[in-house]
């Protein structure tokens, strides 16, 4: 399972431990909760002459969600893992709503107000040397959060990052790596992960999903098609036998609705993949700037490296198989990821609109804690009796009743009274659970110790001391 980081008393990190041993030294009062998530504990006492074990952080870029693992590269067990959730689709969303709204304001017949300034033209943001848009801010300040964090958490002294989801120009001119690369172990994998993300792993034909895929050539190789991935798709047997090689738009005559859908989504190109590729450099710059060393590879080597390492898909399993470090075994059993879901600070707008932009309520609050609490922090609120008596944990919404409202997984609970409530995590942008933990076929389940008795004898508590 996930284990538990360790930090010493000067706030120096440790070797990571197992669960079962950080309740040991939390029972007896040896150390302390530092952070709740990731769980993290700091010793109150001094270790001498630790022996560090250096790990490597993994990183897998997506435009939707970001895998992270840490890694040891001497045995391949992966200490921590986490799929980081992105908001930055939803920036954008926010972005033009706002802009419609300012839009429908300026049309009104309101009267003429002369511009600030000296009336120079300036340049667009766009024009800029390095700007990016907040939507890819967003992912680039997301990541540079957590490897600050687990720097302090966790003895890193390596950095793996998956340059490119896809080698875009490889797809274009399969020779640009050379020999090796086309005719290589990589053979294919850049194209056909491209094609399974860009028809969202379905027949393009009949929307088959879960079925053994073929590329197909949307203008037969015969009739003039080329390798582009502009002219290829996936289908499954039974359509890639019924077209043949006819032209796609005999095989579609009788269906111009679908004929049009497939000619469009061959020529557009993959929303994730651009979100990705303009955040690349400007990731890998910062991770530069850290001081370590920084590993690069593509999304075909991570999928290569995950295949043939027998594992399963995840956003975090693909982070552990970055680069070509990557250990030959990866030991993933028991490993329960940190779901990390990225909710930002909050809004600066203190007046709510309608949709056509009309101001409507009364104006926000710029009060933002009440009772000593303040929106987004999780707390876990034990209501004793009455009609929502029960335990709850999760994200807290504040209002200046001091009846708060309470997002937990299974749904919004309202009316929650602050005396109830507890901070388990202050706010810090994001809300946090834990996926479901991985299991091979055929191994066990890791063992974990039990609750911590008082019949531990002193060699056990001696060997834990030794492991940190």
């Amino acid at each position: 399972m996930s284990k538990v980081f360790v930090l010493d008393t000067n706030k120096q990190p440790l070797n990571a431990i197992d669960p079962g041993r950080a309740r040991i030294l939390l029972k007896l009062g040896r150390a302390a909760v530092f952070r709740q998530y990731p769980f993290t504990i700091i010793l109150k006492e001094v270790i001498s002459n630790p022996v560090i074990q250096p790990l490597r952080l993994k990183i897998d870029p997506g435009a939707k969600t970001t895998g992270i693992a840490l890694l040891d590269d001497s045995t391949g067990e992966v200490v921590f893992a986490a799929n980081l959730e992105e908001r930055g689709f939803l920036i954008s969303k926010q972005l033009l709503k706002r802009n419609e709204q300012r839009r429908s304001r300026r049309n009104r017949k309101t009267r003429y107000r002369r511009p600030p300034g000296k009336h120079k033209k300036a340049v667009p943001k766009r024009l800029r040397e390095g700007w990016l848009p907040p939507s890819l801010k967003s992912r680039l300040y997301n990541i540079e959060t957590w490897v600050s964090r687990l720097r302090k958490l966790a003895p890193i002294t390596a950095i793996s990052q998956e340059l490119v989801r896809f080698d875009t120009q490889a797809l274009q001119n399969p020779t640009i790596s050379g020999v090796e690369y086309q005719q290589g172990t990589l053979h294919g994998y850049e194209v056909r992960e491209y094609l399974l993300e860009k028809w969202q792993r379905k027949c393009a034909y009949c929307t088959a999903c879960e079925v053994a895929l073929e590329i197909e050539h949307i203008v037969p190789k015969s009739k003039g098609g080329s390798n582009r991935v502009s002219n290829l798709t996936l289908s499954c047997h039974q359509c890639n036998q019924a077209k043949g090689n006819r032209a796609i738009k005999d095989f579609l005559s009788s269906n111009p609705s679908l004929l049009q859908s497939i000619l469009s989504q061959a020529k557009k190109p993959l929303a994730d993949t651009a979100a990705v590729n303009a955040t690349r450099w400007a990731l890998y710059s910062s991770l530069k700037s850290t001081g370590l060393p920084v590993e690069v590879g593509s999304g075909g080597l991570t999928k290569f490296n995950r295949c043939s390492r027998n594992l399963g898909k995840d956003h975090w399993i693909d982070a552990a198989c970055v680069g070509k470090s990557t250990p030959s075994k990866i030991l993933v059993n028991g490993i329960q990821p940190l779901l990390i879901t990225a909710k930002g600070h909050g809004s600066r707008q203190f007046q709510n609109v309608d949709k056509r932009g009309f101001p409507k309520g009364k104006p926000r609050s710029r009060q933002r804690t009440f009772f000593g609490f303040k929106t987004g922090e999780i707390v876990k609120a034990n209501v004793p009796k009455g009609k929502k008596a029960g335990v709850y944990v999760g994200r807290v919404l504040v209002r200046a009743s001091g009846y708060f409202d309470i997002s937990t997984p299974s749904g919004r609970v309202s009316g929650i009274s602050h005396k109830s409530c507890r901070i388990v995590h202050r706010d810090d942008g994001y809300n946090y659970g834990h996926g479901a933990s991985v299991t091979k076929v055929g191994e066990p389940n890791p063992s974990s110790y039990s609750s911590p008795k008082e019949t531990r004898t002193e060699t056990e508590l001696e060997w834990i001391q030794l492991s940190l």
